[in-house]
């Protein structure tokens, strides 16, 4: 007598989605709806503003915020709206493709250091430990004078330096992972050591290392921000976020919104960010 087996539709859908995962998660949820938030904004910007960012009108200098206005203007009638969107694109670009090779040089040296250890080991955790033992921000400000105001030198910069956050954590969590049996036997099955590296070992720690990079981008973020502050960051007219907290310091305490809301956008940018890392570490934990 044959016998028939039901599948439960429970059973079949028990696979959470990425949609679900990011729902069952406040901190990421609300995090990538404020990012996504900031982001449209700074892609729209041509359509919903109504001035050019660099505009100027000397008939409307330091207007406070109105109906024509929604945010006020500068002390050369530019539409700090306008100013704000732009600069919100010009600040998360840079944030974004600047974070890019020092991610992939600091995951890739922290699994060589963690993997092979011994000689390997002892030189990044040297080359680590004594630029770590710097504060973070007076060697970006060396570093950018020494390259150069402007994008290029930004670039450069955290090429330079940003990589060792990465390694430091990676290079821990790459050591850990070694000591387990299914490394143990990939390596004496005799597979090379850079094909355990990226077939076996990079899917591990990269999840651990996207957390790391949303926090880093925080960071990057105000590092960006400082040195348009301090004036070797984006050359104006281009808007920026820190050239606008500059600019609008010397009107702080009539026209204070020419600095606040900049400011704000920082301050709600670093929030989405962090908000995403967290959830991202939870979701990480939970799997």
């Amino acid at each position: 007598m044959k016998q028939t087996v039901s599948i439960s539709p429970l059973a079949s859908n028990n696979k959470e989605t990425l949609l679900d995962k990011i729902k069952k998660t406040p901190s990421l949820f609300w995090g990538c709806v404020m990012m996504a938030v900031m982001i449209g904004l700074a892609l729209l910007a041509p359509v919903i503003c109504r001035y050019q960012p660099s505009a100027q009108n000397l008939m409307e200098t330091l207007q406070p915020p109105s109906a024509r206005h929604i945010m006020g203007t500068d002390q050369v009638g530019r539409d700090l709206f306008a100013r704000l969107i732009y600069a919100a694109r010009v600040d998360l670009k840079i944030m974004a493709l600047a974070e890019i090779i020092p991610f992939c040089t600091g995951v890739f040296v922290g699994m060589l250091a963690g993997y092979y250890g011994k000689w390997v080991d002892t030189a990044v955790t040297l080359v680590t430990n004594t630029l770590i033992a710097f504060p973070y921000y007076l060697i970006v400000i060396i570093v950018a004078f020494a390259s150069g105001a402007g994008e290029r030198g930004i670039y450069i910069t955290f090429a330079l330096v940003g990589w060792i956050v990465y390694a430091r954590v990676i290079r821990g969590l790459s050591a850990s992972l070694c000591k387990q049996e299914w490394i143990l036997s990939a390596r004496a099955m005799g597979l090379p050591g850079i094909r355990i590296i990226f077939r076996h070992l990079l899917p591990n720690v990269l999840p651990q290392a996207v957390i790391v990079l949303m926090t880093d981008m925080v960071g990057i973020l105000v590092a960006i921000v400082t040195l348009g502050y301090l004036g070797i960051g984006i050359a104006p007219p281009t808007p920026d976020w820190g050239t606008m907290i500059s600019q609008g310091k010397t009107f702080i305490y009539s026209k204070w919104w020419l600095s606040v809301v900049p400011g704000l956008a920082v301050v709600y940018t670093g929030i989405a960010l962090s908000c995403i890392g967290d959830g991202l570490n939870d979701v990480w934990r939970k799997r």
